[in-house]
């Protein structure tokens, strides 16, 4: 049986992609936590490693949650145990066959579009190669098949889901790479405001958009919304 009144602490990172999509979710699902922000350098990245995180998953990344005895890692296993401890508000649309298609979505924003986004960090200085420039190929394709899903729906499922959660984080970080969107999916772009007007959202970006203005790092356009003045 589940303790109530048992603590959730989430580990993550001040630049994890896949930290702050489970701390959106969870903000947005009202559930008290404690947030562990673990040590991250620009250089030396994640080393050395959190004890606690370097214990529990074998993979020594983060997000990982501890709850009442459970200890779990992974942003998707995250999320639905989130949503199986506090059903509502919920993530995923009531429909099988939307919520089916959000979860697909989702899967697709980390293994699909996100692989070219992680080739493109290493090719910063050099954009012009061909793996770079196959890689914003990549993602261009992408968003020209998310602006198709969304149509003149104001999320990608149907309702607000996780799905919006995964692919938001992860377009912001195609934008950082120099992948973002552009003006050839103007339904995208309005999605984006959408979702980056949500509390949840500017909750966890905005430290985001702090940490990366203090090491000098360039924001994408509309990530300056949440810099400090």
């Amino acid at each position: 049986m589940i303790s109530s009144t048992a603590p959730l602490r989430l580990f993550s990172g001040p630049l994890s992609m896949f930290g702050a999509k489970a701390q959106i979710a969870a903000l947005e699902k009202e559930l008290d936590f404690d947030l562990v922000v673990v040590p991250f350098h620009m250089q030396k990245l994640y080393e050395p490693k959190h004890p606690e995180v370097a214990r529990i998953n074998p993979k020594k990344q983060v997000p990982v949650l501890v709850h009442d005895g459970l200890e779990i890692f992974d942003s998707t296993q995250i999320f639905e145990y989130l949503e199986d401890l506090k059903p509502e508000p919920a993530l995923w649309p009531a429909d099988v066959k939307a919520r089916a298609r959000a979860r697909l979505l989702e899967l697709k924003s980390d293994e699909v579009y996100f692989p070219a986004i992680i080739r493109l960090m290493s090719l910063q200085h050099a954009p012009q190669d061909p793996t770079a420039v196959a890689s914003r190929d990549n993602a261009a394709r992408f968003y020209d098949e998310m602006e198709v899903v969304l149509g003149d729906n104001d999320y990608l499922a149907e309702s607000f889901s996780f799905a919006d959660i995964a692919f938001y984080m992860a377009q912001l970080f195609g934008a950082r790479m120099g992948a973002g969107m552009t003006g050839t999916t103007p339904k995208l772009l309005q999605w984006r405001e959408r979702m980056s007007a949500r509390p949840a959202v500017k909750q966890v970006v905005g430290p985001m958009a702090t940490f990366l203005v203090s090491e000098g790092r360039p924001l994408p356009d509309f990530m300056k919304r949440f810099a400090p003045v």
